[in-house]
């Protein structure tokens, strides 16, 4: 079967590459040759390339600029989203969508978490897009799994675990605050995308959730990340109300992988056993990574 893949340059979509390329054909254009957010070129290339599959992992994802950058983030997010599906309905294809724990407002009672039927209620305009980008999927194509994920990490692309250690290399000694009220389950991208080829290799369809067991706060990660890394750099904790943000983020982003378990699918590993094998396995990478453009 063939699958062409949006997004493929991103932490989850270069994931996706790799490990889907093992039972299947992978078309994954560059952004340039691909333009989503464009319905004429959605069709043509559709039409030409003939996917079985369309797996969309492109997103305009980050989330403060969204607040600001209102027009970019809904073309990409909701309108190249709703080309996609649209297409795909046309063409009888199936549809890969992938959403985002920030659909959710976040005020569930902690630790409970929130499961793929719970109403969605996003707090930013990022949550916002993503909210309508499962609207588009939904109300245009019959055949379509959405994946809602969260607190994504990985050896590709920007994200947390690398944003904190590069301000701890550059601080050395002088201790960071991260906040300690804001609590998810960091997710390791590449367990995601084994998660996605498993539901592709079963037929399924539907909602998922697809983040790691157990949960902890921004705090708590960021001081296991980096004394996992050997790095010295104190972390203190804060309230997120010290360091206000253009977008507000859930307080409880936690969410529970029912329907995985109901149906035998879950593949996702509690997020310390699978950080530990991530920095095991990376931890090097990273460094010389942040070491090397720091002395750029």
């Amino acid at each position: 079967m063939k699958i062409l893949l949006t997004g493929a340059r991103g932490g989850l979509g270069s994931e996706c590459k790799e490990v889907l390329k093992s039972g299947y054909e992978i078309i994954a254009p560059d952004r340039e040759e691909f333009d989503i957010t464009s319905w004429d070129k959605v069709i043509i290339a559709i039409n030409q390339l003939s996917p079985d599959i369309i797996l969309n992992c492109a997103a305009f994802t980050k989330v403060d600029e969204c607040e600001t950058e209102r027009k970019i983030s809904e073309r990409i997010n909701v309108e190249g989203t709703r080309n996609l599906a649209q297409a795909a309905a046309r063409y009888d294809k199936t549809t890969v969508h992938i959403s985002s724990d920030f659909v959710f407002n976040g005020r569930k009672r902690l630790p409970q978490p929130y499961f793929e039927d719970d109403p969605m209620d996003p707090l930013c305009f990022y949550g916002f897009t993503k909210m309508e980008s499962e609207m588009a999927v939904k109300q245009n194509t019959r055949n379509y799994i959405i994946i809602r994920a969260g607190w994504l990490y990985g050896i590709r692309g920007d994200n947390f675990l690398k944003k904190i250690l590069r301000v701890a290399l550059k601080r050395k000694r002088e201790s960071i605050c991260v906040v300690n009220d804001q609590f998810g389950s960091p997710t390791w991208s590449y367990r995601v995308a084994r998660q996605i080829k498993l539901l592709l290799d079963n037929g399924k369809e539907g909602i998922y959730h697809a983040t790691s067991e157990g949960y902890c706060s921004r705090y708590e990660l960021a001081k296991y990340f980096l004394e996992k890394m050997g790095i010295k750099t104190p972390v203190v904790p804060c309230a997120a109300k010290e360091y206000p943000t253009p977008a507000i983020r859930p307080v409880n982003s936690i969410l529970e992988n029912r329907q995985l378990k109901r149906e035998g699918l879950n593949v996702l590993l509690n997020w310390r056993k699978d950080l530990d094998t991530f920095i095991d396995k990376y931890g090097e990478d990273l460094l010389r990574e942040e070491t090397g453009a720091q002395g750029d």
